[in-house]
């Protein structure tokens, strides 16, 4: 289902159509809009040129944060690979345990 939700961006009104709830979009919006405003504090110039930085100082942080999560991944994958090795090192410290209780 989709759900038209109107926000204030820059001091403009907009009403966007997604299928995600109203606070996420409101969240989303924020987001933005404090972006633009932060960069249109810091000088002097146009809503079009301040919403144009805001976007690159937006899309670097979604690419530093993809980043992040791939070094997550590897990290998490090299556990896991580690965590499977020494399962087997255990499975065979135990057969050998039991190898040798049964010698006696």
């Amino acid at each position: 289902m989709k759900n038209k939700v109107t926000v204030s961006i820059a001091g403009q009104q907009f009403t966007l159509v997604g299928t995600e709830d109203e606070s996420y979009v409101r969240r989303v919006a924020g987001h933005v809009d404090d972006q633009v405003r932060q960069v249109a504090d810091a000088g002097r110039m146009s809503v079009v040129d301040s919403a144009v930085l805001a976007a690159v100082n937006i899309a670097d942080q979604y690419f530093k944060e993809q980043e992040s999560c791939e070094n997550l991944r590897r990290q998490i994958k090299q556990v896991l690979e580690e965590s499977a090795k020494l399962k087997m090192e255990l499975s065979e410290a135990k057969r050998e345990i039991f190898k040798l209780q049964n010698k006696r």
